[in-house]
């Protein structure tokens, strides 16, 4: 019984060896992050990076009262604090205690961040609740995430192969992005939305699959509007329905048109027949 546990043992430990975490050259060229994922290195810096994450919840959420409520009751807040933990074991070559700390911030949180994503600083979690980032992801300043965001892989090769948020970028309810693909600055995602495109900056994608239905280059920090997100869908109805309107109207001018010109030719052409009656009495 011993050998056979022996033997069990043995064959997971080569079914995968620890290795360097993938690359991701492209993900440290579309997006700068202000440290704060690889950890303060002293207490002050510590606080400073609470208090900063504390003022972002007071200013973001109203519902929020007091920085006291922050501190205790919101998740986001603590998952995150959680991952920065997580990822400075990460980046330091500890693979098993990063893990671990990973799966209670997500039995603790609802909320599972692989300790090798990256994040930037001010980023807030919304509820939180069902959110998934993997490994190779980068969340940038400022960013905000609500309830049940995916930031996912496509590929089964170790390489980057999960989104690049730039900084600003809001994620709607539930929406997923998916693939090694970059969110501009102030890109926008409407809820349910999946991404499997590249975003430009300060663009506003909705639908399954998402498109961009608004693009403006100024940045505005504010968060997302549920209740007044654009339909493109909708707006092309709107637009085929204007223009066979329009159709309908040129067609009965064409219609009126052509009904005066015929009036006015059998006009002259019973005055014709009556002045040629008139000339045969």
């Amino acid at each position: 019984m011993a050998g056979l546990l022996l033997q069990t043992a043995a064959r997971l430990l080569r079914t995968r060896t620890p290795s360097a975490p993938p690359d991701r050259p492209n993900a440290a060229a579309r997006v700068t992050l202000t440290p704060a994922s690889d950890g303060p290195h002293d207490l002050s810096a510590l606080l400073e990076v609470i208090v900063e994450d504390i003022e972002t919840v007071m200013r973001l959420d109203p519902a929020a009262r007091h920085a006291l409520e922050v501190l205790l009751v919101y998740p986001g807040l603590h998952a995150l604090w959680l991952h920065r933990a997580a990822h400075a074991m990460w980046q330091r070559g500890f693979v098993l205690a990063p893990r671990l700390l990973a799966h209670a911030n997500r039995r603790w949180t609802g909320i599972e961040i692989h300790p090798g994503a990256r994040f930037g600083r001010r980023v807030f979690i919304d509820h939180g609740m069902g959110i998934v980032i993997g490994e190779t992801a980068t969340v940038g300043d400022d960013c905000l995430l609500y309830k049940g965001v995916v930031l996912g892989g496509t590929s089964l090769e170790r390489k980057e192969r999960h989104p690049t948020l730039g900084r600003g970028v809001v994620v709607g309810t539930n929406a997923s992005v998916l693939g090694p693909i970059h969110l501009g600055d102030g890109a926008k995602v409407g809820s349910n939305s999946v991404v499997i495109r590249d975003v430009p900056e300060g663009a506003t994608v909705v639908g399954v699959p998402g498109r961009v239905v608004t693009s403006e280059k100024s940045i505005v920090r504010q968060g997302l509007d549920h209740a007044n997100l654009p339909d493109p869908i909708a707006q092309l109805i709107t637009r085929l329905m204007d223009n066979i309107e329009t159709l309908e109207t040129r067609l009965a001018e064409v219609e009126r048109v052509k009904g005066t010109k015929r009036g006015a030719k059998l006009a002259g052409r019973d005055h014709e027949l009556a002045a040629f009656e008139g000339d045969g009495e």
